[in-house]
């Protein structure tokens, strides 16, 4: 439990309507889940924050609600320079970056990048952890052994042995480098290293940064960054792939943030994009069937089970919706519960309600230039 949940609860207003109290109580608790959901128009400072901004918390009456910067920034507002609502999760401190790229360039003591020295950097080791798992969905130190691993990886398909590749990515031992690599890919270093990488990147989207993963010439895995499951599901694909999970931007990922921008804009209902869905026979039939959901469409978990000839395999199809690792593209977020509920969404029910009212028409949520989500 952090700092944050046991302050007092603030006692509600009477005056908001149902929605609007639930946008102020996500400004309350910082609630990253509204992040790109929902801007906040601050009447007496004249400014426009995010959900997560840090700045003192304004009462319920002062404040008004945006479905985008723009439309904050058309109604008078100018931007947080705290929250930074125009540059949001793009903007990132060029000492990050370089850090970054020091883990993919192989530097640090032995190929590793140890707390001390990040100190020495004048970073928190604590905050370079969170950081790495709102941008990687992993933390700086795992960030650290998978770029090892796949560097590793790299130079045996280009013929160095399998000695001097461990050695060379700071192994001490080629049994370390065997257990490491037959924890990570499950496989041995040269099985492993025919088998390739999982590339993951960044995608802006109007709803809060996404991580794309994909593996060859197809997706593997497109899930908001803020996802809980999102380490796990990465893990799973190394296991299921045989493969390291490395950051890393390829023209795939520069197609798919193309097409979800059009999506998000109200101009693309079906999406092009080669699939790579590993998993059981069921998960795999299940996921197939959310890609029959059409656009603007819902189903409630009953008559998705019985589609699949399962009617009573309920839970399990409302498990495997869970376990998609391809959000919005595969359209988890068209299945509702029976009574038209929201219920099971991994990015959060305000977004799948975000999602929902963009397929309905309600809402278009296409950036614009200004909102500064420029690729990182």
């Amino acid at each position: 439990m952090n700092a944050l949940d046991k302050s007092p609860k603030p006692k509600p207003d009477r005056s908001l309507g149902k929605v609007e109290r639930a946008w102020y109580d996500a400004l309350l608790r910082r609630d990253p889940s509204y992040d790109g959901v929902v801007y906040y128009g601050i009447s007496t400072t004249g400014i426009f924050c995010r959900p997560v901004c840090s700045a003192r918390k304004p009462k319920a009456q002062n404040v008004r609600y945006f479905a985008s910067a723009k439309e904050s920034m058309d109604a008078g507002f100018r931007p947080c320079k705290i929250c930074d609502p125009l540059g949001g999760h793009g903007s990132h401190p060029a000492a990050y970056r370089e850090l970054v790229r020091t883990v993919q360039a192989g530097g640090g003591d032995g190929e590793r990048v140890r707390d001390s020295e990040l100190r020495a950097r004048g970073l928190d080791p604590d905050a370079v952890r969170r950081w790495c798992k709102r941008r990687f969905g992993m933390t700086f130190q795992a960030l650290s052994r998978s770029a090892r691993l796949a560097r590793a990886f790299d130079a045996i398909r280009c013929g160095v042995t399998v000695t001097e590749a461990a050695l060379s990515s700071g192994y001490e031992s080629l049994s370390g480098f065997g257990e490491a690599a037959r924890t990570r890919a499950g496989a041995s270093p040269r099985e492993a290293a025919r088998t390739g990488t999982i590339w993951i990147s960044r995608i802006a989207t109007p709803l809060g940064p996404m991580l794309a993963g994909s593996f060859g010439e197809a997706l593997c895995l497109l899930e908001f960054a803020d996802r809980r499951a999102l380490v796990t599901e990465i893990g799973d694909l190394e296991r299921l792939l045989k493969a390291p999970a490395r950051p890393g931007r390829v023209l795939l990922h520069e197609i798919v943030e193309s097409r979800l921008a059009e999506y998000f804009a109200g101009e693309r209902r079906e999406f092009d994009v080669p699939l790579l869905t590993p998993g059981t026979e069921f998960q795999r039939a299940v996921w197939s069937a959310l890609q029959n959901i059409p656009y603007g469409q819902t189903v409630h978990y009953g008559k998705q089970a019985a589609a699949l000839g399962r009617p009573r395999a309920v839970r399990a199809v409302a498990r495997a919706n869970g376990q998609n690792r391809i959000s919005i593209i595969v359209p988890c977020h068209r299945v509702i519960g029976a009574g038209g509920s929201l219920v099971g969404y991994g990015g959060g029910l305000p977004r799948k309600r975000a999602l929902l009212d963009l397929e309905s028409g309600q809402r278009v949520l296409g950036p614009s230039k200004s909102l500064g989500e420029g690729k990182k």
